[in-house]
């Protein structure tokens, strides 16, 4: 699986994309709140607007240097959330995603 060779693998040396993503997944997350701020943030969909957000109104694609299918994004997103919530790392989680979403758009060569 996929995913597995990406959240598991080490992760390559942090550049500026990681950065700028996890500055992008902070600021979805704030947003998301405000948007569901009349439930507290409760959404079970979470990933699809995230996806959606990250695609159509945030610089994400610049990022990676293409358009993430939505539907891959969304099962990434749901794929590393169950993985953050089962390992809890020390690192917060819109790094942790950033440096893995680059790695899954962005592989290292001889990596699959």
């Amino acid at each position: 699986m996929l995913i597995a060779s990406v959240t598991t693998a080490a992760m390559p040396e942090r550049d500026d994309r990681s950065e700028r993503l996890a500055a992008l997944l902070h600021q979805a997350g704030e947003t998301h709140h405000v948007v569901y701020r009349i439930v507290d943030g409760d959404d079970p969909d979470w990933a699809s607007w995230y996806a959606d957000w990250l695609i159509t109104l945030s610089e994400l694609p610049q990022i990676l240097g293409s358009t993430p299918v939505r539907s891959e994004l969304v099962w990434l997103l749901v794929s590393l959330d169950k993985e953050y919530g089962a390992t809890n790392p020390q690192q917060p989680w819109e790094q942790w995603y950033a440096d893995r979403i680059v790695a899954h758009w962005n592989p290292r060569p001889g990596r699959t």
